[in-house]
């Protein structure tokens, strides 16, 4: 399948469920990033649904939308009450009925989306101002998984090793089937001395790889590098840590205003900040900086995709065996959700000097 990584899974037995009697979560958290607009997926979601609908939002598998898809898939080993969702205001109309009783505190609404390094570094100072301290795992919220029990044991996984080496970022690399252009790659390094158990061995990342040409792409194919998934588990300090570095003066903006975070201010301040912040990725501006001081754990046994394009998107859909269901139930189709300006914020971009 186009699009969708495979492998064999060597674990002893695969769990229907994974609940704490499978894994003790009570020191661990989970940040779902659900605030992108899905540009490059706009003409897929206006011929299926009628209006450009962000993929996160589309309810591509028997109704289910990839947002509650996620939050299923977390759901099975950290508890929602631990599970903060990054949001872009500019959606309620799309994730109001989607998450209609979700308590406030886990929900963390951006006031515009400005890339995933500004919604990460939010969410980790969040975290922190109201009382967590361990690890956290950090999820995309658009991608497809074949299989959650699978794919989640990975993470409990990581979550373990940074437990017992709190200095480590772990990255889950999927096993490619193909050489993929529109994928970031991971060239995994040695082998890193760790107890993480029958799922697969931590190594050290020796670099990252952003979309890379046909040629170069087959030769990390054949050299068995890995796919990106951007599943990043690590504790906040540690990441807090290389945000600084990284993206020193997007730091000292939101650190300047962390004792708002979580209260009653909190969405007048951030509406102040964020008027004036650049969009900042934080694959291009963390990840690729600081390439040594992440690690990367192969995923093995699931089909993964994240959905960029309406081939991937079909790619996906026809492995699943299930279908595609045209108009959100939630949004009448005579709504039409406006996409953001770029321009816009190429202009705050380049007036934003702490942006790498």
């Amino acid at each position: 399948m186009p699009g969708a990584g495979t492998g064999n899974y060597n674990g002893k037995s695969e769990p229907r469920f994974l609940t704490t009697s499978h894994f003790d979560d009570s020191n661990y958290a989970a940040v779902i990033l659900a605030g992108g607009d899905g540009v490059r997926l706009s003409s897929f979601s206006r011929d299926v649904f009628g209006y450009h609908l962000p993929k996160q939002f589309c309810p591509l598998f028997e109704g289910k939308t990839l947002l509650e898809q996620t939050l299923r898939r977390v759901s099975m080993l950290i508890s929602p009450a631990r599970t903060l969702t990054v949001l872009n205001r500019a959606h309620r109309k799309f994730y109001a009925p989607l998450l209609d009783g979700t308590a406030p505190a886990s929900l963390f609404i951006q006031p515009d989306n400005r890339g995933t390094a500004p919604a990460i570094l939010c969410a980790l100072l969040r975290l922190i101002e109201t009382g967590h301290t361990g690890p956290v795992a950090i999820f995309p919220s658009d991608h497809y998984v074949s299989d959650d029990s699978v794919f989640m044991l990975h993470v409990a996984t990581a979550l373990r090793a940074v437990a017992r080496s709190p200095q480590l970022a772990v990255l889950l690399g999927i096993a490619p089937d193909g050489p993929e252009t529109e994928y970031g790659w991971i060239q995994p390094g040695s082998p890193l001395a760790l107890p993480t158990g029958v799922i697969g061995k931590i190594s050290r990342v020796r670099r990252f790889i952003e979309k890379p040409t046909a040629e170069v792409a087959g030769d990390l194919y054949e050299r068995n590098y890995l796919w990106n998934s951007f599943v990043l588990i690590a504790n906040p300090t540690t990441l807090l840590s290389l945000i600084a570095r990284a993206l020193p003066e997007l730091y000292d903006t939101f650190a300047g205003i962390r004792p708002f975070f979580g209260g009653a201010a909190e969405s007048e301040i951030l509406q102040s900040v964020y008027r004036q912040l650049p969009s900042v990725d934080f694959s291009a501006s963390v990840l690729a900086e600081f390439p040594s001081e992440f690690s990367v754990l192969p995923v093995n046994g699931v089909n993964w995709s994240d959905l960029g394009d309406p081939k991937r998107m079909v790619a996906a859909i026809s492995n699943s065996g299930r279908r595609i269901l045209g108009g959100n139930q939630s949004v009448p189709r005579s709504q039409y959700f406006p996409v953001t300006g770029s321009q816009e914020q190429t202009s705050r971009s380049k007036a934003f000097s702490g942006h790498r």
